[in-house]
């Protein structure tokens, strides 16, 4: 039988006996594809249909041994890594070219401790896989607002949602992981063991290894809450959005209401003259009371004449869920993000011109709340460093042909451009696509240094370079 020819880390190819891809096959529990294999175009599929690549082997991980033979397997013969988890990865880098694609979609445990409020779960669980088992005891992480986002990506790069402001970051609740390194090795990350990878990996990607294990903090949270949306028209935008800053300022850190401007999906509790028009959108939830979070929404729901108004209560786990139809996969997607400290006349007078251009129904511009909790933990103390943003914009391009991707990324760079003067340079990793590379030392600030020289102890090849690349040099 043929040799299974492969891309090598520095591109070049190599060729790997049929007996050697057996022997380490059979070593695993999991399972090994290669492009004749049944399920290999499913395997390497991901969300954002923009990417397209065809990996020499996919390792289908069935637990952290299976990822230890992987990772060796690859530093024997010089192959170049792509680490796939489960989720969205707008970047692309979960699947490579030629390469070992080392997949932890199949690593799906979640345990739940609820007496000690922790949580130990694998790389291939999505947050509403989580929300599952933590929301039968009233509890849940701090995590993403779409069910099907993974929760190991999310975690590596920081992870906000509705919690956020309440109970912190992702990372903020993060207590310990396991990590499989490029060297074979099996080692904990916590406070007390690995220290300076724990401040490394709550931030920092998955440059450092492999992680196959994370342990949360569980906070009280649901299992009902008060939410929903307030979906205002857009011709109101210039008041609505001056009267949400104002609010914002003034809201509990229960609190957390964020902003959609896009046309208008058919909802059920929308009007169809409405169905397709630009409209503002306010998604709000309160983390606590529902008397107390009536009471705290009252003065956004008071203001202006919003076309639709369904703020009550809600099962947690259906409002994390809310937004997946907005987002499933197969569509082409394209993101650009900003940070920043408030939102001023000049910003929010540009973001609606350009919403009033969109060029694909499809295409949305949301900000984030962010504040409270997050900003209360020291900038250096993970390494997430941006703890100072009060808002995060996503500019996220979504549409179905590829005749239509200069268009729609122009759009997205033209908004990034324009919006640019009034952010802070800083950016949340998880919301950059692959051509930023120049923005990786932007998103850790001076937390950058350190994580080079943690690059170089944990990854001094820099074999996990198919991320926001920490380099090691």
């Amino acid at each position: 039988m043929a040799d299974l020819k492969m891309t090598t880390l520095d591109g070049g190819t190599t060729a790997i006996p049929q007996e050697t891809v057996e022997a380490f096959t059979t070593s695993l529990r999991g399972d090994v594809l290669t492009s004749k294999s049944p399920g290999y175009d499913d395997a390497r599929s991901i969300w954002n249909a923009m990417v397209d690549k065809r990996p020499g082997m996919i390792v289908q991980c069935a637990g952290a041994a299976d990822v230890t033979r992987a990772i060796n397997f690859a530093r024997e013969h010089g192959l170049l890594v792509a680490v796939h988890g489960v989720g969205h990865n707008i970047a692309g880098n979960a699947v490579c070219d030629g390469g070992i694609m080392i997949s932890l979609a199949g690593m799906k445990s979640v345990r739940v401790d609820p007496k000690a409020k922790r949580a130990w779960v694998e790389p291939g669980v999505t947050l509403g896989d989580l929300d599952n088992e933590t929301q039968a005891y009233g509890l849940a992480v701090p995590v993403g607002i779409n069910s099907t986002t993974g929760v190991g990506g999310l975690t590596l790069g920081g992870g906000f949602g509705w919690l956020s402001r309440k109970h912190g970051l992702t990372i903020d609740s993060l207590i310990s992981a396991d990590v499989v390194t490029t060297a074979g090795a099996f080692v904990k990350a916590s406070a007390d063991e690995n220290p300076d990878l724990f401040w490394g990996i709550r931030g920092g990607g998955g440059n450092f290894g492999i992680v196959t294990s994370f342990e949360f903090q569980l906070h009280p949270v649901g299992p009902e809450i008060m939410a929903g949306l307030i979906v205002h028209p857009f011709s109101d935008a210039g008041d609505v959005l001056r009267y949400y800053r104002d609010f914002a300022a003034r809201a509990p850190d229960e609190l957390s209401v964020w902003v959609v401007m896009r046309k208008a999906p058919p909802l059920p509790f929308l009007p169809e003259d409405v169905h397709g028009t630009e409209v503002v959108i306010l998604a709000a939830l309160y983390a606590g009371d529902m008397a107390e979070g009536e009471k705290a929404l009252a003065p956004l729901r008071a203001f202006g004449n919003p076309i639709a108004d369904v703020i009550s209560p809600h099962p947690f786990t259906g409002f994390q869920a809310a937004f997946d139809p907005l987002l499933t996969p197969g569509v082409r997607n394209y993101w650009k993000s900003h940070d920043f400290l408030e939102l001023s006349d000049d910003l929010l007078d540009t973001l609606i011109r350009y919403v009033g251009t969109l060029p694909d129904p499809q295409c949305e511009v949301f900000i984030a709340q962010m504040g409270g909790a997050t900003n209360r933990i020291a900038p250096d103390a993970t390494a997430y460093r941006h703890r100072d943003a009060e808002f995060i914009m996503n500019v996220h391009g979504r549409w179905e042909n590829a005749s239509d991707d200069d268009r729609c990324i122009g759009w997205c760079r033209e908004l990034f451009e324009a919006a640019t003067p009034y952010a802070t340079g800083g950016v949340y990793v998880n919301f950059m696509t692959e051509e930023e590379e120049q923005r990786v030392a932007e998103a850790y600030g001076d937390s950058y240094q350190r994580l080079v020289d943690l690059k170089k102890k944990y990854d001094p090849k820099n074999m996990l370079r198919l991320n926001q690349n920490i380099r090691p040099e």
